[in-house]
């Protein structure tokens, strides 16, 4: 009971914001690259077709009180324009203390060609976000009589807290990209302008700008047989990638390969970075197995082993799955553009 009483403070205390040195921070997805609108805003319509997408997360099933997130997008490329359109929404809610975030935002990037082998994309992002918190909801230990079994009313801990309150603001983000068939380099900034995201009149609490740069490099294998629809030979990759975040006061790194063996991918990386430094940074070992089919289906599964002093026992490790689908929406003539193609991980 106790340990469920000060888990649900402490998560108030972080979503209130207010007088304290605690910040709000990002979801973190480990299929980084299949959240890719999330991800840097110069991805939108990166595909160079019709792209539709959804994510889910479930963080640390293990404890009382576990974090859901979810993620859907689609863009689209428009050729005589080299530009990308996309819509995203996102939200994440904390089971326990019924605290919740949903944006919905509009994405739009440009393409320009370096060279003949070079090319560089830049990303912008609007967009709406609305917090929710359902303190009503709550029940803490004082509100408990013992003796009659009964749930009283409204406690002390909450004195001076307004108990269901919406907070709403506008954010921005901006990412750029230079890649070529094997090679890719991109950054991305996200809350430019630092909003307050406190629910306490009269008290600020910034959502610090995170900024992320992610790159990688693929290396061809031999090809494997032909496909029996396209007749075309199977890819064989292997691809090494990173993704490193940094957003007040906390930075981590993502590093980790994907093997693809069409339509087979073997993905495995590892988040943390291995520092001595005063916030824990060891966080996780994350295993993906996924499918890329020729119908434009991609379906892909990972878990997150904990190796932070949270422990696997404790917290029950995290699930994500993400779903997309690309399809051809325009001239056919458009078909197959492979070489100008951002050669990321597939997840």
């Amino acid at each position: 009971m106790l340990r469920n009483i000060y888990g649900t403070l402490i998560v108030i205390i972080i979503w209130l914001g207010g007088p304290y040195s605690l910040f709000a921070q990002d979801v973190q997805y480990s299929q980084f690259y299949a959240a890719p609108l999330y991800l840097n805003p110069a991805l939108t319509g990166a595909s160079e077709l019709t792209r539709i997408g959804m994510n889910y997360r479930n963080q640390w099933p293990g404890l009382d009180h576990s974090f859901n997130s979810y993620s859907a997008y689609i863009d689209h490329y428009i050729f005589d324009y080299n530009s990308g359109v996309g819509l995203i929404f996102n939200g994440n809610q904390e089971s326990m203390a019924n605290l919740s975030t949903n944006e919905i935002g509009l994405s739009y990037s440009y393409r320009l060609k370096l060279s003949d082998k070079f090319f560089f994309r830049l990303g912008a992002q609007a967009s709406y976000m609305q917090r929710d918190a359902l303190f009503s909801e709550l029940v803490f230990g004082s509100m408990i009589d013992i003796v009659n079994g009964t749930v009283g009313g409204i406690t002390d801990e909450l004195n001076g807290i307004p108990l269901d309150s919406r907070h709403s603001f506008v954010d921005y983000a901006v990412g750029g990209m230079i890649y070529n068939d094997k090679f890719w380099l991109g950054g991305s900034a996200h809350h430019l302008t630092e909003p307050n995201v406190s629910f306490v009149e009269d008290q600020t609490s910034v959502l610090p700008m995170k900024v992320s740069l992610q790159g990688g490099y693929k290396v061809n294998l031999s090809p494997g047989g032909r496909d029996y629809f396209t007749h075309s030979y199977q890819e064989r990759s292997v691809s090494f990638a990173f993704n490193y975040k940094q957003q007040d006061p906390f930075n981590q790194l993502d590093v980790g390969t994907q093997l693809y063996l069409h339509p087979l991918v073997l993905g495995v990386w590892y988040r943390g970075l291995p520092t001595k430094n005063s916030l824990p940074n060891n966080e996780a070992v994350i295993a993906l197995v996924g499918v890329s089919l020729e119908s434009g289906l991609d379906i892909g599964y990972s878990y997150d082993f904990t190796v932070s002093k949270l422990s696997q026992r404790n917290s029950g490790g995290a699930h994500e799955i993400s779903i997309r689908y690309n399809f051809l929406w325009g001239d056919p003539k458009s078909r197959n553009q492979r070489s100008r193609l951002i050669p990321c991980f597939k997840y």
